[in-house]
This record gives structure tokens, C-alpha cells and sequence, in this order.
């Protein structure tokens, strides 16, 4: 299925306990993230966007990948695709996204039990 799009943000569950595990509280915002996915293949150029803030990573599934925390520190990790679920190893935490009737759905697990849940609408 393909990724391509933009996405604006419809409902999240855990999203202020998330943050306030993973050390970033001082992110929280109440702005509608904007998702934006190109995807070429394999190739993925994945971006969020709120006002005055964009946070973007370029990787390729099946492959180890250079990619940025959303506080800037940089990590290598592998990039997976199975059953059309998108799933990487960031350092504090596992995303996965995936494409259910439309809407793109991420989960992330994370630390102390936290799963942080984000449904957004093509758009």
C-alpha cells in the first residue's frame, strides 16, 4: 500500500505521558502535527510538521539507516516493512505505521509501558 501523502493529526491516545517519559515534555504542543510521506519503492522521506518546527528522515526499507531523533541526535537503525506496518528501533522507543482505510496509523511503544498512539486523516 502505498504511504504517499499528507496526513493531518485526528486523534491520539497517551501523547502528554509519551513525552513526559521520553524526557520531552517541553515538546507538547496542542497544534495539529502534519505528517507528510513520500514514498519511491522502498524509498521513504517522512516529515512532520507543526508551526515554527519540522522534524524529517529519509530512509529505505530493508536497509540500515542514518535518522534523526526528534531532538536532533542522530542513530542507525534498520528499517523494516512486513504486512504493509513500517517498523524502526528509535533509541527510547519502537515505531511502527501502518495504513488502515485511509488513515495512517503509528504506534509507538515506549519506555515505562507508555504506547503512544496517533491516527491521522489524509488530507
Amino acid at each position: 500500500m502505498a504511504f504517499s501523502g499528507k496526513y493531518e493529526l485526528e486523534s491520539q491516545e497517551n501523547y502528554e505521558k509519551f513525552l513526559e517519559t521520553i524526557g520531552l515534555l517541553n515538546a507538547k504542543t496542542d497544534h495539529k502535527v502534519v505528517t507528510e510521506v513520500v514514498q519511491d519503492g522502498n524509498n521513504f522521506i517522512w516529515t512532520q510538521t507543526i508551526p515554527n518546527w519540522t522534524w524529517s528522515n529519509k530512509f529505505t526499507v530493508g536497509q540500515e539507516c542514518e535518522l534523526t531523533t526528534m531532538t536532533g541526535s542522530k542513530f542507525e537503525t534498520l528499517v523494516t516493512m512486513e504486512g504493509g506496518k513500517i517498523s524502526l528501533q528509535f533509541p527510547q522507543y519502537q515505531f511502527t505505521a501502518e495504513l488502515i482505510e485511509d488513515k495512517l496509523n503509528c504506534v509507538t511503544p515506549g519506555e515505562k509501558g507508555v504506547t503512544f498512539k496517533r491516527v491521522s486523516k489524509r488530507i
